[in-house]
């Protein structure tokens, strides 16, 4: 499976904040965007994640172009914000969107990814009483809960501690494992083996092995 975008530009305002960018990713890939503030990482993911359109530009599944429902079935998508519901549990909010991914096994996938993110024991602690890097690692347990082919992560590691970052890098392994791809956009060396990178700046990116 190949995931690609093809001469993508973007404008925000009158702001040109790329252009003429194009990346490829295919199954067990992962692509990590650098670049400084402002230079197009998250607009690039946004993007990606079908939540903004280019200006000019086309992103394709195996070189057809994405689909309205290619966004939901093939992308997990995690942001700067945390979905978390305050008055949830742990357990309830990650059961919440077990069953909006349509799991047949909620209970099973949900006390799988509390394991995987150790959140098992705060399970019934409400969400507004987390800390931020518990929260955190509540929204990656979304991805880990349910299968989808490409992730696209945005700054995953904000918040995290050494052991927790740990947790992520290993869950990200495991899903190129078994074919899964991995957009990350991070400013800490995320141990990603054999990641290619794609360097945003200014106006302008460039794909680099």
């Amino acid at each position: 499976m190949t995931f690609s975008g093809q001469d993508l530009s973007c404008i925000r305002g009158e702001r040109v904040v790329f252009q003429n960018l194009s990346f490829s990713i295919s199954s067990g890939d992962a692509l990590i965007l650098r670049g400084p503030n402002g230079s197009g990482k998250s607009t690039l993911l946004r993007l990606a994640a079908g939540l903004l359109k280019p200006a000019i530009g086309s992103l394709s599944w195996q070189g057809d172009e994405a689909a309205s429902d290619d966004y939901h079935d093939k992308i997990h998508y995690v942001g700067h914000l945390d979905a978390v519901k305050a008055a949830f549990t742990v357990q309830e909010n990650l059961a919440f969107w077990c069953a909006f991914e349509g799991s047949p096994t909620v209970e099973a996938d949900c006390a799988a990814a509390l394991d995987r993110l150790g959140l098992s024991h705060i399970a019934d602690v409400p969400g507004r009483y987390l800390s931020a890097g518990q929260r955190r690692r509540l929204n990656i347990a979304r991805i880990a809960a349910t299968a989808k082919p490409l992730w696209l992560l945005d700054e995953p590691s904000v918040s995290l501690d050494d052991a927790s970052v740990a947790r992520l890098v290993d869950l990200i392994a495991d899903h190129r494992r078994s074919g899964g791809m991995v957009m990350v956009a991070t400013h800490i060396d995320l141990a990603l083996e054999g990641a290619d990178t794609l360097h945003l700046a200014s106006a302008q990116a460039e794909q680099a092995a």
